[in-house]
C-alpha cells in the first residue's frame, strides 16, 4: 500500500450536560474514495473533555462524560463491541462545587494508539457523546486524529467500505 505523510483531523462535539446523546458528522470525502482505491488510516487519537473555551469544566457533583467515534450514525451510545465503533472513551469525575478533584478513566481509555492503525473506507465518520448533569455547563469533547491516506485494490477498498456501513 502506498502511504501519504501523516496529517491531523480535528473535531469538537458539544456533549451538553443533560445525559442526552449528541452527534456530529466528520466529512472524510477529501481523503476516502473506495471506488478510487483511497482509504484513511487512523494511527492514533487524542481526546480532551473541557468547557467551551478548552478549560476544565466545573463540576457540581459526581459526573460522567463519554464519546464514541463511529463509521455509522447512532441514536445513542453503543457498546465498544459494536462493529461501527472505531474508538470510545469515558470519564468519571467528582469534586462538588469546582474543578474535579477525582478523575477516573479506568472504565474506558481516552487516548487510542493502534500498532498498525485503523483503516476507514467510508466518506463520513461520526463523533457521538453524552455528558451528565453533574457538570456545571456543557461538556465539549475534542479529538485529534493522526492519519495517512493509503491506496488499496478497488475490490479490497469497496469490501472494507461495505463492511463499515
Amino acid at each position: 500500500m502506498a502511504r501519504s505523510d501523516s496529517f491531523f483531523i480535528r473535531a469538537t462535539l458539544d456533549c451538553g450536560n443533560d445525559n442526552a446523546y449528541y452527534q456530529e458528522a466528520i466529512d472524510l470525502g477529501a481523503y476516502v474514495d473506495a471506488l478510487g482505491k483511497s482509504v484513511l488510516r487512523i494511527h492514533n487519537i487524542a481526546v480532551t473533555f473541557s468547557d467551551n473555551t478548552g478549560r476544565s469544566n466545573q463540576v457540581n457533583g459526581e459526573a460522567a462524560a463519554q464519546f464514541q467515534l463511529l463509521t455509522q450514525s447512532q441514536a445513542n451510545i453503543v457498546l465498544p463491541s459494536n462493529r461501527a465503533v472505531i474508538s470510545s472513551g469515558k470519564l468519571a469525575v467528582d469534586g462538588a462545587g469546582g474543578v474535579a478533584t477525582y478523575v477516573s478513566t479506568d472504565y474506558d481509555n481516552l487516548p487510542q494508539l493502534w500498532t498498525n492503525g485503523y483503516l476507514v473506507a467510508v466518506d463520513t465518520i461520526f463523533l457521538g457523546g453524552a455528558a451528565s448533569a453533574g457538570f456545571a455547563g456543557d461538556t465539549y469533547c475534542s479529538i485529534t486524529m493522526e492519519c495517512t491516506v493509503e491506496t488499496m485494490t478497488q475490490a479490497a477498498a469497496m469490501a472494507l467500505s461495505l463492511s463499515q456501513q
